[in-house]
């Protein structure tokens, strides 16, 4: 496990009952579990290794606004209220910081695309710039180079991927729910047409709701139940370094992105970039991701075997009362390109001096699901009374846990939501959603 985590005590008890049962324990399913808990809602969250310890864990830490697809922006908008109030209804510090984020390109194109963006985020009440060269120098922080043109987004930060899952784990105990971790889900019982249970490696747990916000899991969760999910994932690499000094607290750039942690650490990672590690589920759900493919071709190149190994995407039908992929793999640890670290760490040189004499503390890699328009679904399973589906975050979940799980509390308790709903649900991708693929 060689992306920094904070690991937490929970319950080994399984209890027999349930008002809403959460599979997952990254940021999507903790996030969930604590404004149900928050609500009085009796839920459980299941964790089949360690709370945050996969994706959640692994990513830049952003929370932005700044170049949201149109779906997801009301998420991250929500999300960022809540990111503010978190530490004092918990009492624990996530490392949430609002340091604004800062885009930078020489690509008129590209600066045109963030524009048009900017002028459309206005009319939804998000504060952003669009900054020349000359200001951008004003601003200091990247003066490795001078740049044509960026955006900036003073609102937007940072959390710390490292807390944020256990901290929201922490506090779903706090408000009376139950988390237990090293508990793989195996499936699902149905009674009278709907979910009426869930089966577990310690045992079964009677409820009449579940959300299945397994991430990378997900789809081979569903298919064990007849469940067609379109999903793929994509193996990213980041690289933490210290030594750094002068860096700013979150930039991106065509080169790099570059992220200052409270701990003095440097996060580095080339935007977009990932690496396909080819397996069944990909070639089975290829049509669908076509699109994706062609248009992000440049940024996704073959991967290794490594993917087939780890069993996420599976196509075996398990059976419920033998252990499962899950439990062979209970974190999904791939390990990093060697070739992307070098890369990355050149490549953020040439854009911020102050990484110079900066030298690689750790790296480690994810694996990022998506789907094939690269927006989540989010939404009830059809066909499966009382499962709602959560998953295909493609990357973009840690920034919009917080507003993703207060939308489901919401759609699990009956309350009327903040935001359109069925722009998530799964159906989409029977009735035209093929070939809409997300800008951002």
């Amino acid at each position: 496990m060689p992306a920094p985590l904070v690991r937490i005590e929970t319950s080994d008890i399984l209890p027999q009952e349930a008002d809403v049962v959460v599979i997952g324990g990254g940021i999507i399913g903790a996030c969930t579990a604590y404004y149900l808990a928050r609500r009085g809602v009796k839920v459980v969250l299941l964790e089949k290794g360690q709370i945050g310890a996969e994706q959640s864990s692994r990513n830049w830490g952003w929370c932005r606004q700044q170049n949201r697809d149109a779906r997801e922006l009301p998420l991250a908008t929500r999300s960022l209220a809540l990111w503010d109030a978190l530490p004092g209804e918990i009492g624990e510090d996530v490392g949430f910081r609002r340091c604004g984020l800062t885009y930078l390109t020489d690509d008129e194109e590209q600066l045109a695309t963030w524009s048009a963006w900017c002028d459309f985020a206005r009319g939804q009440g998000v504060e952003t710039h669009v900054l020349s060269g000359a200001a951008l120098a004003q601003r200091g922080g990247v003066n490795g180079k001078t740049w044509r043109g960026g955006v900036w987004s003073p609102g937007d930060g940072t959390a710390d991927p490292s807390r944020a899952a256990p901290m929201f784990a922490k506090g779903v105990e706090k408000f009376g729910g139950t988390v237990v971790q090293t508990c793989a889900a195996r499936g699902l019982e149905a009674h009278a047409g709907r979910v009426g249970a869930v089966i577990t490696e310690k045992g079964v747990i009677r409820t009449p709701q579940v959300v299945m916000a397994g991430g990378a899991w997900a789809s081979s969760f569903c298919r064990q139940h007849g469940t067609r999910f379109p999903q793929a994932t994509v193996r990213s690499t980041v690289v933490s370094v210290a030594g750094a000094t002068d860096i700013s607290d979150a930039v991106f750039t065509p080169d790099s992105a570059i992220t200052r942690r409270a701990d003095g650490t440097v996060t580095l990672a080339i935007g977009g970039r990932g690496e396909l590690d080819p397996t069944l589920q990909t070639l089975r759900f290829a049509g669908p991701f076509m699109p994706m493919w062609l248009k992000r071709r440049k940024s996704v190149s073959p991967g290794s075997l490594q993917g087939m190994c780890w069993g996420h995407e599976t196509m075996v039908r398990w059976v419920m009362d033998q252990p499962t992929p899950m439990e062979k793999a209970r974190i999904l640890d791939p390990k990093p390109s060697s070739r992307v670290t070098n890369e990355t760490l050149a490549r953020a040189r040439r854009v911020m001096p102050g990484l110079r004499d900066a030298t690689i503390a750790q790296s480690w890699a994810g694996y990022i699901d998506s789907t094939p328009d690269g927006v989540p679904v989010i939404g009830e399973v059809p066909g499966l009374p009382g499962c709602l589906l959560a998953a295909g975050f493609s990357g973009h979940g840690f920034g919009i846990g917080p507003g993703t799980g207060y939308m489901i509390a919401d759609m699990v308790t009956g309350t009327p939501s903040y935001v359109d709903t069925d722009q998530y649900r799964l159906s989409r991708f029977d009735t035209g959603a093929w070939g809409k693929v997300a800008e951002f």
